[in-house]
């Protein structure tokens, strides 16, 4: 079995919450009420729609609520413009594919949502698998995703590393058994080692991030 990297999308790759944000608020607004930074961090960052669903809009009943949810990705999509990647990103995968180390994506955000960031990257070549929450019996934080990742690469958790910046995804990365480098995009450093991370990085320039992934290697 082979070491692989896993790397979740918003926030880790690429900074685009405020913009999930923006359209989350341009949705919610037509029930009455808004959500600011620190909420959307601690209740909707890193979810899947349907747990948004049911903690901002249970009165609308689930499908309604997924309905609006749908048109808010809609919305979040017409925004995307000029995506620029995580500082240091570009050369970590130019060092890890010179190492021969396969990578994936592994994100709750919808499958149209995901494609378009990457390619807006130009990233999509980058990764050998893109992996939905929303398409699989149970998203992030359950382990599913990440597990999923590992067999689509013929990879080992034991030597594998995941990147992820909300609680869901470290939960998620943590119970599939892989080493953890946090994000520091919208939590403090301080407290994603307090979910567990191995590391936590402002960005992809940290030498800890090869170290780490070089004793995984050795692992």
């Amino acid at each position: 079995m082979k070491a692989a990297l896993l790397f979740d999308l918003d926030g880790t790759l690429v900074d685009t919450d405020h913009l999930h944000l923006d359209a989350f608020n341009r949705l919610f607004a037509e029930h009455g009420f808004q959500v600011d930074r620190p909420t959307y961090t601690a209740k909707i960052m890193g979810q899947p729609n349907a747990g948004i669903a049911e903690t901002f809009l249970p009165h609308l009943g689930r499908d309604a609520a997924l309905a609006l949810l749908s048109r808010k990705e809609e919305a979040y999509r017409g925004m995307v413009r000029d995506l620029t990647p995580i500082a240091g990103l570009i050369d970590l995968l130019d060092w890890v594919k010179a190492e021969g180390i396969p990578c994936g994506v592994v994100t709750n955000a919808p499958r149209a949502n995901a494609e378009l960031v990457l390619e807006g990257l130009g990233l999509a070549h980058r990764f050998e698998t893109l992996v939905i929450g929303d398409e699989l019996a149970q998203a992030k934080p359950h382990p599913l995703p990440y597990l999923t990742g590992l067999e689509r690469l013929g990879a080992d958790a034991r030597k594998s590393v995941a990147f992820e910046d909300s609680p869901s995804g470290m939960q998620a990365a943590l119970g599939a058994g892989l080493t953890l480098v946090g994000l520091a995009t919208s939590l403090p450093p301080e407290t994603m080692q307090g979910h567990g991370a191995h590391v936590a990085v402002k960005d992809y320039h940290d030498p800890r991030i090869r170290d780490l992934i070089a004793q995984r290697l050795a692992a």
